[in-house]
């Protein structure tokens, strides 16, 4: 897979970007990610990018004409048209579901916008779908976009040791994550629950499908709803709900 970002500030996405799993993956080749600074692709002297708003208003606008240079630059690198993504607090909401499907994209290209956002004219011109991190508005489009390639990135192939270090996760599924533990086996006189210890990998299965249900029943009641569940799960809750 390979990634580009168009953004103002390409050292602030670089140095996330260069750290941990995902920065392991981008040396070990299995992950491409550049960062381009849209400035470079300014003819204005004063490398500016914006302008004021027509029709008046606060703030600056992000000029069309060098996000269309920078896409168009990076486009001439590929055999293909990237699918285009706008960091937008409009777009829609990033899921666990949404992100496995980008991870098998080959091509993406990320616009971060900044300011009071971005001239509309590009955005019909070039980008296929927009997208938010949630429903909050941020300073630019950077953190949305490294949290973006945070959350694909890792589930390209061979970027985790195993597929199963996604697949167990929170949202994967539909359920959150059952809890972990490590050593200590007893730690300010709390115990590992005795199950871990067992060596009864069928036991243990068991036992963290039953806690992720339990966890997404008290924390996320809604995801419950939407989960796939089978009559093992339904009577398991049950049993709980009678309990309680």
């Amino acid at each position: 897979m390979r990634i580009d970002i168009a953004t103002l500030f390409p050292e602030m996405c670089e140095a996330v970007l260069c750290e941990s799993i995902i920065g392991r993956a981008r040396e070990a080749g299995l992950l491409e990610v550049y960062c381009h600074n849209i400035r470079d692709y300014t003819q204005d002297k004063h490398r500016r990018v914006d302008d004021t708003p027509y029709g008046g208003g606060m703030g600056m606008v992000m000029q069309a004409d060098p996000i269309f240079r920078c896409y168009e630059a990076v486009c001439a690198q590929l055999p293909q048209k990237p699918h285009v993504i706008y960091l937008s607090p409009q777009g829609k909401v990033l899921t666990q579901q949404m992100a496995v499907e980008y991870s098998r994209q080959q091509y993406l290209f990320l616009l971060c916008g900044h300011y009071e956002g971005v001239d509309e004219r590009v955005l019909e011109e070039i980008v296929d779908e927009e997208l938010s991190i949630g429903d909050y508005v941020l300073t630019g489009g950077e953190l949305p976009a490294l949290v973006f390639v945070d959350t694909v990135g890792r589930l390209c192939e061979g970027v985790l040791a195993d597929e199963s270090c996604f697949t167990e996760e929170s949202h994967f599924n539909g359920l959150l994550e059952y809890p972990q533990y490590s050593r200590p086996a007893v730690w300010h006189g709390k115990e590992v629950p005795a199950v871990l210890l067992s060596g009864h990998h069928a036991n243990i299965c068991r036992w963290r499908r039953e806690q992720s249900l339990l966890r997404t029943r008290d924390k996320r009641p809604d995801l419950l709803e939407k989960a796939v569940l089978d009559a093992g799960d339904l009577a398991f809750l049950d049993g709980e709900k009678r309990i309680k």
